[in-house]
């Protein structure tokens, strides 16, 4: 699988929550069609056959995501000692 840079998965993620907010609120054929989008987008990204699947994934994936950071910023540090 090819992994999502953070930015497009964080973008694909407020997409999902603004179109399963908006479709719970006020249901309707384009809010329905707008979160299948999301929700088939998200699940590209991350692999994944369900909404579930990808949400888990996403965050799993951004768990890594922030694990490398801390982990870039502890090198840097012992680097500059």
């Amino acid at each position: 699988m090819i992994v999502p840079a953070e930015g497009q998965l964080r973008a694909a993620l407020s997409r999902f929550a603004s179109a399963r907010i908006e479709h719970d609120v006020r249901p309707t054929g384009r809010t329905s069609r707008a979160l299948e989008d999301a929700t088939y987008t998200l699940c590209v990204m991350t692999g994944s056959r369900t909404a579930e699947q990808a949400l888990a994934a996403a965050d799993a994936l951004l768990e890594q995501y922030r694990a490398d950071r801390a982990g870039a910023s502890a090198k840097d540090k012992t680097l500059a000692a």
